[in-house]
Order: C-alpha cells, then sequence, then structure tokens
C-alpha cells in the first residue's frame, strides 16, 4: 500500500494531480493535528512528506510547554538552539539521565507528560553513612545499578526533594522497594529474606507535600518479601505550568519499640495517573 502511495506520488501518466504536488506548507499544517507516531508514518510517503514531517512548528506543537526547563536538565541550555524541534521531541522521548546521574526523565510519546526516576542515591536518610545501618549494594535490578539495603536500625525515615517543572496533568509518586536482599546463584535470582523483620509490627507511614499547599498522608505494612512493590505516596495536579513546582515525599517508621530490617530503597517513580500500569515496570 505504502508503494503504491509513493508511485502516485511521483507519476501519473495521466498527468493530473498527484500527492507530489501538495505544498509543503499545507502538509505540514496537516500534520500538526496527528499523532507523532502517525506523523513518522506519513513521513515515508513521499520527499514533500519527508521535508514537511520535519518543520519547526509541527513538532513544537506536540512539545510540552515546559522543554525548555527539560531541555536545560539534560543536556544544557547553551546546545538548545543548535537542535531542532523534531530533534528536541526525540531526545526528551530517550531516557536522560540528570542531576549528576541520580535522576531520569523521559516524556511519553502520545501524551506527553514527564515521566520522573529518582535513584534512591538522592535521598536523606537517616544514617545512611554509619555502615552498620546501610549500604549501597550494587545490583542489574536497578536502573541506576545500585540500592540503599537497610541492615538493622530502629529509626526509619527517608525524604525525597524534588523542583521540577512538570507539564499540565495528574501524577503520582510511588517508592520502589522490596524486602530482602537480591542475587543470582547458578544463573536464577535468589533473595535472601533472613534479615526482614519489623515490618509486620507498626505501618509504614508515607507522606508528600508541593510548595503550592497540595498534601497528602498514608500509612501500610511493608509486605511480599523478595519481591519488588510500589508504595503509593501520593498524588499532586499540575493546572496550569507555571515554572517549577517543589516536592517533598517521605517514608518513615520512627516507632523505637522495635528494629527493622531487610529493606532494599531503589528510589521513587513520578508519572501521569493514567500510565500507571506501564510505568511500574521501573
Amino acid at each position: 500500500m505504502g508503494a503504491g502511495i509513493s508511485s502516485t506520488a511521483t507519476e501519473n501518466s495521466d498527468g493530473g494531480s498527484s500527492l507530489g504536488d501538495i505544498p509543503e506548507s499545507c502538509i505540514s499544517f496537516l500534520l500538526m493535528n496527528l499523532e507523532p507516531q502517525e506523523i513518522c508514518k506519513l513521513a515515508r510517503v513521499n520527499r514533500n512528506f519527508h521535508r514537511a514531517s520535519s518543520a519547526d512548528f509541527v513538532w513544537e506543537s506536540k512539545l510540552t510547554h515546559s522543554y525548555k526547563f527539560l531541555m536545560n536538565k539534560v543536556i544544557g541550555v547553551e546546545k538548545l538552539g543548535t537542535m531542532t524541534k523534531k530533534e528536541i521531541y526525540a531526545k526528551l522521548c530517550q531516557p536522560n539521565f540528570f542531576d549528576n546521574g541520580t535522576k531520569e526523565v523521559c516524556l511519553d510519546r502520545c501524551s506527553g507528560k514527564a515521566c520522573l526516576f529518582i535513584s534512591s542515591r538522592s535521598f536523606k536518610i537517616t544514617g545512611i553513612d554509619d555502615r552498620r545501618y546501610w549500604n549501597y549494594i550494587p545490583t542489574e535490578e536497578s536502573r541506576f545499578k545500585s540500592v540503599a539495603y537497610l541492615q538493622q536500625m530502629w529509626w526509619v525515615e527517608v525524604l525525597g526533594e524534588l523542583e521540577f517543572e512538570f507539564p499540565k496533568g495528574n501524577y503520582s509518586i510511588f517508592f520502589r522497594l522490596q524486602l530482602g536482599k537480591a542475587s543470582k546463584r547458578l544463573g536464577r535470582r535468589v533473595c535472601n529474606i533472613d534479615q526482614v523483620h519489623g515490618w509486620d509490627i507498626k505501618p509504614v507511614r508515607f507522606q508528600l507535600s508541593t510548595s503550592d499547599g497540595q498534601n497528602s498522608l498514608s500509612q501500610c505494612y511493608l509486605h511480599t518479601p523478595g519481591e519488588w512493590a510500589h508504595y503509593h505516596v501520593g498524588d499532586f495536579v499540575i493546572d496550569k505550568p507555571n515554572g517549577p513546582i517543589s516536592i517533598k515525599f517521605s517514608l518513615a517508621q520512627i516507632d523505637c519499640t522495635h528494629t527493622k530490617g531487610g529493606l532494599c530503597i531503589d528510589g521513587a517513580v513520578i508519572y501521569p495517573k493514567e500510565l500507571a500500569e506501564r510505568f511500574k515496570q521501573f
């Protein structure tokens, strides 16, 4: 089918008009109303469609209002002027690390909303510098290649802070946690849960607050030893993007009547609520 269209566009034995006669500007205005995947497909029709699909105003209509903030985070504002809008869109839809590799951002190709991944190394963790309690251990099960592991402690408190300019939408924050320490033995995944204790006595408290006054507080017991799980911290809404918003989120179990141990903290994820199931693969 695509070959037939292309042939019609380049040759017309009757001498009539063809797809190749449509002005590029008209094609570009048409493409503005399509999804990015459809634009890329139509770019293969002929040369006119290919050139029209690269127009800056076509891809600027697909970019979020906060794309300059995102690009500054990813590559620096000085390089922004050397890229076409299509190149900027493609770059932002890829996984991009920033803040010394402790965070990763990408745009969802369909909605244009931001999906954020945050390493445990960017958190403020009580006692993290004391090897009697905490260690960072390498693992291929984290996109950041390491996780924070708690051996044993009375007071557990983890705080994440972030200033970011999100596109308009509803977002959810989750901690990615595991009870037990996973490793490979003879090529198979095994999880040592010998040090797991204390999480079934009192629930963990999760808290979220934003600089524009949004707040959330919840609690639950940690469960499913040996498996990574996403624990919901809270939701926030970006109604009118107007610069960066400051976000604080935390988990805490500070009941000192018992010790807690055997917890792996990979990090946190922030993504649009409608994409929750897809991005729980983090």
